[in-house]
């Protein structure tokens, strides 16, 4: 990797240094979705020694005041804003969309910024419903470009350590994993229709998805409880350690999905579950479960959310933050490697800024090198559709039957139907 974060020369502040590589070899990213993840990483790739953020745009005109206030601080230049992102990739200066958005704008944003020209930064899940994860890996493809989604701990020094070990073999033949995210989420309430606020444009929020009149309880964050913006606990967060198991346990496609919860804490305006376990199966011998409880936020294995494998020899936890812990098969630890940074996973917006430079940098050298990237569409892809799988297993009430060769619901036309989406008229994504 070309640079570390934090290889700063001391005589230089971020901001300054930021300034010393020529402009002909930086990246110039806009930034779509700023109100608080899109913020933090509209921050994140400013402070980047070879990136400047030139564009940032999002329709609450709030969210760009305070964005811009801290770019500030961390960059030189005049930054351009829209409320409308489809003008930032006008615009030939851009080399990198990263998107920050809502659930259901994240594969229509990627293919219109891979239609302009442009390489993405997608934060997960990198779509709404499994079509649309289809249709980035074979735009990725078509349009070759290089498109990472945020599954940041896939470029976290002592994760990768940690995965490693377990392909080496320390602990065995894993053939079971372990996957969760607990928290204390309030009830949104019941949202009362009402005028759209001055500082919004409630018109291209929706952009993809459907008319609905305005709510609320709606924006900002709650969209993720609602099935036609959002996805639920399971993407939210169950994305990121679904995908360490898939990544520690070699597995592609499942043969058999369930789920089993319900939104069981208040009665509100949430839809999806805030009570949930998602479980498994793959060929081979190997399953692999995650548990969501949004409303209750005690811990497993002392940590808010995290993995834990199983073999035949002993057993590796990755808790929240970039360290892992080796036990034998009576629970002993054998192994421990501390994190580097402490990191706070209930953060909604920013909890490892230092780690996930990493991760940007490693999107940067696929952009200038061809370097391999560690979480590409089609790796993203196939995490988010595991956990895709589970929420509609979920929606139907029934276990799905999956072929393994392409991950595809069989003999179901129920849950066949959860597998795309309808878009509003004039949205509809097309390679």
């Amino acid at each position: 990797m070309a640079f570390l974060a934090g290889s700063i020369l001391p005589q230089f502040s971020a901001k300054s240094y930021s300034q010393i590589i020529g402009a002909n070899e930086r990246i110039k990213a806009s930034v779509m979705g700023v109100n608080s993840r899109g913020n933090a990483l509209a921050q994140n790739f400013a402070s980047q020694n070879n990136c400047d953020v030139i564009h940032v745009s999002d329709v609450d005109n709030r969210a760009i005041t305070k964005c811009l206030t801290g770019l500030k601080e961390r960059q030189n230049i005049k930054v351009k804003t829209y409320t409308d992102f489809r003008k930032s990739l006008e615009s030939k200066d851009v080399d990198v969309l990263v998107i920050a958005a809502p659930d259901h704008w994240h594969a229509p944003a990627s293919l219109l910024g891979m239609q302009a020209g442009k390489h993405i930064y997608v934060e997960k899940p990198c779509s709404h419903n499994p079509k649309e994860g289809e249709i980035l890996v074979e735009a990725a493809i078509k349009y070759n470009k290089i498109v990472q989604m945020g599954n940041q701990r896939r470029s976290w020094p002592n994760v990768v350590a940690g995965i490693n070990a377990i392909k080496n073999g320390e602990i065995g033949n894993v053939y079971f994993g372990k996957g969760w995210y607990t928290n204390n989420r309030a009830s949104i309430g019941v949202g009362q229709e009402t005028a759209v606020p001055d500082w919004l444009d409630w018109e291209l929020w929706q952009g993809p998805a459907p008319r609905k009149n305005f709510k609320d309880n709606i924006v900002h964050y709650n969209w993720h409880w609602l099935w036609h913006w959002g996805t639920g606990e399971a993407l939210n967060n169950g994305t990121h350690m679904v995908d360490l198991l898939r990544w520690g346990m070699d597995a592609e496609y499942p043969t058999k999905v369930s789920s089993n919860g319900g939104r069981y804490r208040y009665s509100d305006d949430w839809e999806t579950p805030d009570t949930q376990v998602i479980n498994l199966d793959f060929e081979g011998g190997k399953t692999m479960s995650w548990e969501g409880r949004s409303c209750n936020g005690k811990p497993i294995e002392g940590s808010a959310v995290g993995v834990m494998f199983y073999g035949d020899n002993g057993s590796l936890l990755i808790p929240s933050g970039n360290s892992y812990t080796q036990f034998d098969l009576k629970g002993n630890i054998v192994k421990e490697v501390k994190p580097t940074e402490i990191i706070d996973p209930r953060n909604k917006s920013n909890p490892a800024e230092k780690l996930d430079a990493l991760h940007i940098q490693n999107m940067f050298e696929g952009i200038r090198n061809g370097g391999t990237l560690n979480a590409d569409v089609d790796s993203g892809h196939k995490s988010t559709l595991l956990v895709q799988l589970g929420n509609i297993a979920q929606r139907v009430g029934q276990t799905l039957d999956i072929d393994d060769s392409n991950g595809h619901i069989k003999d179901n036309a129920d849950a066949q139907k959860l597998w795309s989406r309808q878009y509003e008229n004039g949205w509809e994504m097309k390679l």
